[in-house]
């Protein structure tokens, strides 16, 4: 080689390694500023299998999508506290404050749930059933290949069954988005979790139905619960929730929730949350930390024979959404929907019933138009709502960040609005961590809420984690009574000296 091609080569080797740089910067760049998951799942390299691999094979085959799937599948086991209760005597605080003694009536003690996840970014975002980690104190993340994680919990949606988790790990494997409107009935697919703590355990079956409401969810706040599921006679049984459905692809159409079952086994037909209102739930909790509710502001029915009884008319109609009433002041009286209305389409896409209705609406937030087609007296009209949230606007939600402060090696929270609102309690502090051995020995555990305090100059309530810190600041070298209530709603209190 002489000199010329020698610089030569270096120029070239520079400038290819430049451009690696600059891609790789850029990608980087870009995960760490993603606001939802189409951005962060928008590569090839970081995944575990490329592209290439990613085909389905000739003829029914279900080996790829298996291989693909499965490493991007975590158990997910949660940790609550409960209470124990013991036969004991008579107890002043009981008597004076309403709390019972740990060493006398109530004993803390821990249980443990069981379910699956999905792995969704390649740092470590995964999607799991609400009902999974509801009011766990911990969440233990374990993968395919026994590594284990502590889960945060970004955030949740109870009126879809969903809940976003965050672990600290890059270069993970993660299942990509599919479709799920275009799933057909007859498809195969293949369900992917934990059941009864069997790990990476993949059935296979097809899509049996769309659009299902079977009624699980409707004690979800504010009546606002979403239930059009994707029904599928895939096996699945208890720690399956969580999991993943996909199709051959190995892409994931939807998270398996919920099983119709006598038995509390599976008894021919599970259900899953169609990955079109799963990616727009985890878009807006990454984005948010709550999710965005676009409401058309009616009240509907699905139309059947029975409701044409009930109202004692022919609907001119065999399928379609009947509009009882509409609010006033919504997207649905502003675009001139009135009662008696059948609502008969949504963005170009039929809508037979309430459920289908939902899933379309759920697609969107605040602000966002939607093309209504409805009949009334027979005649076809097609308007323009723009959908508003629950308080009557299009204002973007955003979830407060909780203060978390630190005291002697143990840290509090905040408590989150919707624990406070369930307990019915004014304020408090939640133990997040105890890395001390003296609180850990007078009984504190994680997850347990501080309520209020008494020292010796008398009882103190509590706000918040800094007024909490700062009661404690001014309690070194006294022995205080910490009272207070698990999430489950069970009470408990013990006492410290501080130090």
């Amino acid at each position: 080689m002489n000199k010329k091609q020698f610089f030569l080569s270096i120029v070239l080797a520079s400038l290819i390694g430049g451009i690696v740089a600059l891609a790789g910067a850029s990608y980087l760049s870009k995960q760490n500023t993603a606001s939802n998951f189409a951005e962060k799942q928008d590569t090839s390299f970081v995944n575990w299998l490329s592209d290439d691999k990613f085909t389905v094979p000739d003829g029914i085959n279900f080996v790829a999508s298996a291989q693909q799937v499965t490493p991007a599948v975590v158990h997910v086991k949660s940790t609550l506290s409960i209470t124990q209760r013991q036969r004991g005597g008579g107890d002043p605080f009981e008597e004076f404050f309403g709390f019972r003694s740990p060493n006398r009536d109530q004993m803390p003690q821990e249980a443990r749930s069981s379910g699956s996840g999905v792995i969704i970014s390649e740092d470590g975002y995964i999607v799991t059933n609400n009902h999974v980690i509801e009011n766990a104190t911990k969440v233990d993340i374990s993968l395919e290949n026994n590594a284990r994680y502590t889960a945060r919990v970004i955030g949740t949606d109870p009126t879809t069954d969903l809940a976003l988790l965050k672990i600290e790990e890059k270069g993970l494997p993660f299942v990509k988005f599919g479709d799920s409107d275009m799933t057909k009935i007859g498809e195969w697919v293949l369900a992917v979790g934990n059941p009864f703590d069997l790990t990476s355990t993949v059935t296979a079956g097809i899509i049996s139905a769309k659009a299902r409401n079977i009624g699980i969810l409707r004690s979800a706040e504010n009546n606002l619960s979403i239930e059009s599921f994707l029904q599928t006679d895939a096996v699945v049984n208890q720690g399956n929730s969580g999991g993943a459905l996909v199709n051959l692809a190995g892409e994931l159409i939807g998270i398996n929730t919920a099983i119709a079952s006598r038995t509390g086994t599976f008894n021919g037909y599970a259900f899953a949350i169609p990955s079109s209102i799963v990616k727009k739930v985890m878009d807006d909790l990454l984005e948010f930390g709550t999710v965005q509710r676009g409401l058309l502001g009616v009240t509907i029915r699905d139309v059947t024979p029975d409701l044409e009884e009930e109202l004692d008319k022919k609907l001119g109609v065999s399928q379609g959404v009947y509009v009882f009433g509409v609010n006033e002041g919504s997207g649905g009286k502003e675009a001139g929907l009135q009662e008696g209305d059948i609502i008969i389409g949504v963005d170009g896409s039929r809508t037979n019933s309430v459920a289908k209705l939902q899933e379309m609406v759920a697609r969107k937030r605040p602000g966002d138009k939607v093309d209504i087609k409805y009949l009334r007296n027979g005649k076809e009209i097609t308007a323009s709502a723009t959908l508003k949230n629950i308080s009557g606007d299009t204002k973007v939600v955003r979830k407060e960040v909780p203060v978390v402060a630190s005291f002697g090696g143990v840290k509090f929270e905040d408590i989150k609005p919707n624990i406070k609102d369930r307990l019915k309690i004014r304020g408090g502090a939640s133990i997040i961590s105890i890395e001390n051995d003296t609180w850990k020995k007078s009984g504190a555990k994680v997850g347990f809420i501080i309520t209020s305090v008494i020292g010796p100059e008398g009882r103190y309530r509590i706000s918040g984690a800094n007024d909490l810190i700062a009661l404690l600041e001014d309690s070194k070298g006294e022995e205080i009574v910490i009272l207070g209530v698990y999430p489950n709603g069970q009470e408990y209190y013990f006492e410290i000296q501080v130090e």
